[in-house]
């Protein structure tokens, strides 16, 4: 059991990279798809809807800086893999990798979707009458990221539990 364990503390640099990658790649998913591509939602359209100019520059000025942020992670992520790559105690797999970008994904989902949707209230995945539905699903898909990420990695590394 020993080994098995060994196996993922000696992924946690590839694990962690992906992870942050997956916060990053996540956050453009959902600013490309549901700000800009859908126009379902902005980043304050819930409390500055666009129904003036100044609203409409503020929730635009407010969706730059999310996209900044995700920029950020991206960097950071790639910054984080770059490092693990030079590691010889880093056993590389595709499906490590992937599961972590999955629950970094995941992860985006669900601090977005609990802090912006449900806490704040600046925005929901998509307003109007079932927009607690979609709100819900949203973090539905984050939690089914998130586990399907966790299996992956788990049954990539033979740990059981």
């Amino acid at each position: 059991m020993e080994a098995k364990s060994e196996t993922i503390n000696g992924n946690t640099p590839l694990i962690a990279a992906g992870i942050v990658l997956g916060l990053g790649l996540g956050g453009f998913v959902d600013g490309i798809l549901l700000h800009q591509l859908l126009q379902w939602h902005h980043m304050l359209s819930n409390v500055r809807p666009l129904t003036t100019t100044a609203n409409i520059d503020l929730n635009m000025l407010w969706d730059g800086l999310f996209h900044a942020f995700d920029w950020v992670m991206v960097v950071v992520g790639i910054i984080l893999l770059w490092r693990a790559g030079g590691r010889d105690d880093v056993a590389w797999s595709s499906q490590t990798f992937v599961g972590s970008l999955s629950i970094g994904w995941g992860l985006f989902n669900l601090i977005e979707g609990v802090i912006d949707h449900q806490i704040l209230g600046i925005h929901h995945v998509k307003p109007g009458p079932n927009q607690l539905a979609w709100d819900l699903g949203f973090l539905l898909f984050g939690a089914l990221l998130v586990a399907i990420g966790w299996i992956m990695i788990k049954k990539d590394s033979g740990v059981r539990s």
